[in-house]
This record gives C-alpha cells, sequence and structure tokens, in this order.
C-alpha cells in the first residue's frame, strides 16, 4: 500500500513539472531528445522532463527600434536616419529552427538595407517622398525575412536628421521661394489695379459729367477727415479751359506788339 502511494506521488509530481502552459498569443514548440517534434497550441501541454523541452514563440505584432543610421545619399548628401519595423512571427519553426536570435537578425537587416535604399535616392525625394522611402525598406525588408518565417507588416521613418549648415541652406532657399511668391502676387495685383484704372479713366473720358461728380465725391471724403491740410481738386475741364485762355491771351499779346 505504501509502494503505491509513493508510486503515485512520484507519478502526480512528474505530471506537475512536465506541465507547460501556452498562452493564446504563442505558440509552443517541442523538441523530444533534441528533435522537433510538433508544435503546440494555447492550453496547458506535457513536456516530460529530461526527455523534452517546449520553446514558446511570441506570434504578436513586435517592433524593432533601428537606431540612427549615417547613410550617404545619391547626390552625395550625409544625412543620419532612424526607423522603427513592426513584424510578426508567421512561422514559428521557421523562426527558431533557421536563425540564432530573429529579433537580432531583423535590427542587423534593417540597419543595412536602410542604408542601402537610402543611397540609391536623391535627398529631395528622401524628403518629399518619405511613403515611397518607407515601402522600398519594407519591401526589402520583407523578402529577406521571408525565409526565416517573418511577416514585415510595417515600417515607419521616425526622423531624418540633416547637417546644420544644409538646413540653413535650405531655410535660405525656401524664405527666397516665399519671397518670390509675394512679389509676383504684388506684380499680379499691380497689373489688374492698372487695368481697373485704365478701364475707369476710359468710361469718365466718355461721360464727361462722371468726372464732375467724382471730384465732388473726393471733396466729401476730405471733408470728413480731421486733417489740418486742404486739399482743392480742380477738374481737368478747368485746367484745360485756362490753359485755352492763356493760349488766347498771347496770341492776343503778339497781334498788338505787330
Amino acid at each position: 500500500m505504501g509502494f503505491v502511494l509513493t508510486l503515485l506521488i512520484i507519478v502526480g509530481v512528474v505530471l506537475l513539472v512536465s506541465i507547460r502552459q501556452v498562452d493564446q498569443y504563442e505558440r509552443g514548440l517541442m523538441f523530444t531528445m533534441g528533435r522537433y517534434s510538433g508544435l503546440r497550441q494555447p492550453g496547458w501541454r506535457l513536456a516530460i522532463p529530461i526527455f523534452q523541452r517546449m520553446r514558446k514563440v511570441d506570434i504578436r505584432v513586435r517592433t524593432v527600434d533601428v537606431p540612427d543610421q549615417e547613410a550617404i545619399t545619391k547626390d552625395n548628401v550625409s544625412v543620419k536616419i532612424n526607423a522603427v519595423i513592426y513584424y510578426k512571427v508567421a512561422d514559428p519553426m521557421k523562426a527558431i529552427l533557421e536563425v540564432e536570435n530573429f529579433y537580432y537578425a531583423i535590427s542587423q537587416l534593417g540597419q543595412t538595407l536602410m542604408r542601402n535604399v537610402i543611397g540609391e535616392m536623391p535627398l529631395d525625394e528622401i524628403l518629399t517622398n518619405r511613403d515611397t522611402v518607407s515601402d522600398r525598406i519594407l519591401r526589402t525588408v520583407d523578402e529577406a525575412t521571408d525565409p526565416w518565417g517573418i511577416d514585415v507588416t510595417s515600417v515607419e521613418l521616425k526622423d531624418i536628421i540633416l547637417p546644420e549648415n544644409l538646413k540653413r541652406t535650405m531655410a535660405k532657399q525656401a524664405e527666397a521661394e516665399r519671397e518670390r511668391r509675394a512679389n509676383i502676387i504684388n506684380s499680379e495685383g499691380e497689373v489688374s489695379a492698372a487695368s481697373n484704372l485704365a478701364e475707369a479713366a476710359a468710361t469718365m473720358a466718355k461721360s464727361p459729367g462722371a468726372l464732375h461728380l467724382r471730384t465732388l465725391n473726393s471733396i466729401n471724403d476730405l471733408s470728413s477727415d480731421q486733417s489740418n491740410t486742404v486739399v482743392f481738386a480742380i477738374p481737368v475741364e478747368v485746367l484745360d479751359a485756362i490753359k485755352g485762355f492763356d493760349m488766347m491771351a498771347r496770341k492776343m499779346a503778339g497781334t498788338s506788339k505787330e
């Protein structure tokens, strides 16, 4: 009786020690005497001590922070760039059997391929088309990690660091561009104003009374001003009349002398 009880206790202890829990977001790789013997789904699983060993693999989406990498663009500009790689384990067996440490391997691969992609593109394209850069890095990394059972879902560029002298040059270029646009807008406004004034002058020339009404309107506007300066507006017709009288007076004076 005592032997049976002792045996039961030993069996119970062995069972307790053999139980392995695989969570929902994990998969368990079973190794029997060093050989891969199958994939275990979530739940309680048995792994016989000494003879069997279970390796758990997290299949959730994870991130790799690629540190600052200094690269030379296609137009020979030195920049620093960093990124984040989002990936998940699609095949746990390959992720364990085909590569020693897939997390470290993805980090190193991302650094190398990121420098290569930056070296194939000019600086202007990198700054204006960051999505294109991210897509190229994504395709390259995903293709390289496919034999490892890794599915790279996204690559996002965090920052592009430019040299200080290049930043100053680009700031001056942007300021010059803004001034050019402002000058163009001012010129277009002056052309439009000149066209409107020419049209108004033509209209007033066709209607003699319009100029007089405009003069009266200007005098009315000046009367409401608090300034001490008084301006007398004389219509052009009056000036023309005075000029005509002056010419007649000069002719008469010349005749009388003769």
